[in-house]
């Protein structure tokens, strides 16, 4: 790809990028949160066409009309949100829209025994070809996807964000799965916020901002810090910024606290100006802990104290005890999709943006800009959907309304997935800043070397049960991965 340019009326999403990827490679294509990554990789696959600059396949022209025609050409997407029929079967799937036929007709035999190939050249002829994609798991979901491009001949294979959903083992199974088809000779572009992952499965990495290409090379001659400073602009010091932190009185505490199914039994205290951090396998029951300290879910048993008010509470009255949330499903419930970023971010709190019962849209487009330059929320105007900005950004403004709202407590659930280094460094500095002006922060997260690098305290709750809070300096990734898994 040379000079590729596109923009979106006023809005320069590619301002001439350079990109190239060789067979027999895995590139890691990294970059903030709007810096262009998508739109480069929809150009590529058809879905975009771009306005400027030319892209060349095996050395010929290469200008997909259509997705399709990229197909047909060897070039494959796997988008982040995946695009499975899961009514169909995993064979249905397979070779949705290329079907082989006889005498017009399907020719279902020949299609058992293409996504069978397809799956066995993956390692996981072990997925049944007559299940129904609805009832496999999403890792099983991304497999399905992946056989899909194999089986119509795909050369070149893009995939966006691809472990976002995906468990600790099924990114490891998903890096045999990539390492693979790049030994078979597949050009394989990977794109990801979390350099740990790039490292693990990239051979070269190609960085982006403002829609341009501002770096790369080799991985092994490449410093995380140099990756890092390209895709910001500057360099970013210390990722984990910690100030002294001195807790005070107690703001949330929880004795043995249990949901409908989970948790089964959750015991801590949180003091203001505190950070502490929840770690915990996928399905322990982290999330609904923070669903039900917010009051989204019920409590069954157990007693909830936040300051002065002791028990459960709706949504509603805990955000005027100071409590507020970031849910992980910030497209479910975490934001209202259709309405303004101003919209979103002062939901919670409208009091000052007019007289009882009115909003004035000056006043609350002034106090949504107040967040847009310190959390790099990229966006051409608070009056702008938020359906239309990227998933790091989306994240943004989720964050934005805690900080809008000035709450004592926050209860952060994931708050950085799907967002980029620069834009973690934004929230983790703002999540110190928040704990020195004795704000108390509990925050789960399944990425352990941020609950390390950001928390004073971590418990680890494990089949339902958490676990006591101990010190990070007497912790550290092993032991925390460690007692995550141990049985009992």
């Amino acid at each position: 790809m040379r000079g590729v340019r596109k923009l979106f009326g006023a809005t320069v999403a590619l301002a001439g990028v350079d990109l190239e990827v060789r067979a027999g490679e895995v590139l890691a294509v990294v970059g903030e949160n709007g810096a262009g990554k998508s739109t480069l990789m929809k150009v590529l696959a058809g879905v975009v066409r771009p306005d400027a600059g030319e892209m060349w396949l095996d050395g010929q022209l290469y200008a997909p009309r259509s997705p399709r025609a990229a197909r047909a050409a060897g070039v494959a997407m796997i988008h982040q949100e995946l695009a499975v029929a899961a009514h169909l079967s995993v064979a249905e799937n397979i070779l949705l829209a290329a079907e082989p036929t006889w005498a017009g007709f399907i020719d279902r035999r020949g299609m058992r025994r293409r996504a069978g190939e397809a799956l066995a050249s993956l390692g996981r002829a072990d997925i049944a070809l007559d299940r129904p994609v609805a009832t496999l798991a999403i890792a099983d979901r991304q497999v399905v996807e992946i056989a899909r491009a194999v089986a119509v001949g795909c050369r070149v294979l893009v995939l966006d964000e691809p472990t976002s959903s995906l468990t600790r083992e099924d990114v490891r199974h998903l890096e045999t799965l990539v390492k693979r088809l790049r030994d078979r000779g597949h050009a394989i572009l990977f794109i990801s916020h979390v350099l740990e992952e790039v490292r693990a499965f990239a051979d070269r990495v190609t960085v982006l901002r403002d829609g341009a290409t501002v770096g790369g090379g080799e991985l092994a001659a490449v410093s995380d810090d140099a990756i890092v400073e390209w895709m910001v602009g500057r360099r970013v010091a210390d990722l984990y910024p910690r100030s002294p932190r001195t807790p005070g009185s107690e703001l949330l505490t929880l004795t043995e606290v249990a949901g409908r199914r989970l948790p089964e039994s959750a015991s801590l205290t949180l003091r203001r100006g505190e950070v502490l951090g929840i770690a915990g396998l996928v399905g322990a029951g982290r999330t609904e802990l923070v669903r039900a300290i917010f009051g989204l879910d019920p409590i069954r048993r157990g007693r909830v104290r936040v300051a002065a008010a002791e028990g459960a509470a709706a949504p509603a009255r805990r955000w005027a005890q100071g409590v507020g949330m970031v849910s992980e499903d910030r497209k479910g419930e975490g934001l209202a999709l259709d309405l303004s970023i101003a919209d979103n971010l002062t939901l919670s709190r409208l009091t000052g943006l007019g007289p009882p019962g009115f909003v004035f849209s000056k006043r609350q487009a002034a106090a949504a800009r107040a967040w847009i330059e310190p959390l790099g929320i990229k966006c051409r105007d608070v009056a702008e959907s938020v359906v239309r900005l990227s998933g790091g950004n989306q994240q943004k403004v989720a964050v934005a309304r805690l900080l809008h709202h000035d709450v004592d407590l926050l209860l952060l659930d994931e708050p950085t997935r799907g967002i980029d280094v620069g834009a973690k460094a934004r929230i983790y500095s703002l999540i110190d800043e928040l704990a020195r002006k004795d704000r108390a922060i509990l925050l789960v997260s399944s990425h352990l070397p941020e609950l390390l690098g950001v928390c004073d305290r971590i418990a680890v709750m494990r089949r339902g049960r958490l676990g006591p809070a101990q010190p990070v300096a007497e912790l550290d990734e092993h032991a925390l991965l460690q007692e995550a898994i141990q049985p009992g």
